[in-house]
């Protein structure tokens, strides 16, 4: 019951999608840093290959760029990944898209990009490598997939993102769901919440002093999320110390969620 047995991941095998910028960079990095091979994918590959190449500086981090809402891309992604490893110990869906607009001008567009990237992309792919994460799962050690939500999809929120509230809602029923289909097989499937952190998408409101301040005050916490919150998450779910949960949300939120 020491913790570093309980929390080591040393020598496992992840793939982590979205892993070249925000939470997923984060991830990709923390992972890094604790003996696991990283698999990051990203839809823009130059910055795919650029954030594989600095991340190499932590561990052994290989890039392979791909669009996961496209069906011909995604298979790509699964083929290449398979001529380098014959199994999959740890899965983290956390590419993800939004898009804002007010109601009565949301795009369809819009909607069906969102959910597609966030939504149906996490489902295809984790039923694509289903074989390599059976292939070593155990009572002891399952395989395990962690989806990154959002507490925007357990909460309603401030802005007019209604299809990425609606996806991430969705990421965490398509959680439960999987966990309860895939225990049999010794794969464990949970969830990540996240609350603010810095990345890409909430740059527009982080950026700005005056909403930042905004966002610090409304968080019970009192601060924006840092690596190793998110990072502390992942490995509790990868490791010894979370093996026996399956069809967590967990919120990462600095206590956003206790709003209501």
């Amino acid at each position: 019951m020491k913790i570093s047995d309980l929390f080591d991941v040393q020598g496992k095998v992840a793939i982590v999608t979205g892993g070249s910028r925000g939470i997923g960079y984060m991830i990709s990095e923390g992972l890094l840093r604790n003996g696991v091979r990283v698999y990051i994918t990203s839809r823009k590959s130059q910055d795919c290959l650029q954030a594989a190449e600095t991340l190499s500086e932590y561990g052994q981090c290989t890039a392979l760029p791909a669009d996961l809402s496209d069906d011909h891309s995604r298979s790509q992604f699964v083929e290449a990944f398979r001529a380098k490893e014959q199994h999959l110990d740890l899965l983290v869906n956390n590419a993800g898209a939004a898009w804002g607009a007010p109601l009565g001008d949301f795009p369809s567009s819009g909607f069906d990009k969102v959910l597609n990237v966030n939504l149906k992309a996490p489902f295809m792919l984790t039923q694509d490598l289903l074989p390599e994460l059976r292939a070593t799962a155990n009572a002891d050690d399952p395989s395990r997939v962690i989806m990154i939500g959002s507490i925007d999809g357990v909460r309603v929120p401030f802005g007019d993102n209604y299809s990425y509230s609606a996806s991430k809602a969705g990421v965490h029923m398509l959680t439960r769901h999987l966990a309860h289909d895939l225990v049999r097989d010794q794969i464990n499937v949970n969830c990540i919440a996240p609350g603010p952190f810095e990345s890409k998408m909430m740059s527009y409101v982080l950026d700005d002093p005056e909403r930042r301040a905004g966002v610090i005050a409304s968080t019970p916490l009192g601060r924006i999320g840092t690596p190793e919150d998110i990072v502390g998450a992942v490995i509790f779910f990868s490791s010894r110390a979370g093996a026996w949960l399956t069809g967590v949300t967990l919120p990462v939120d600095g206590g956003i969620s206790t709003h209501g």
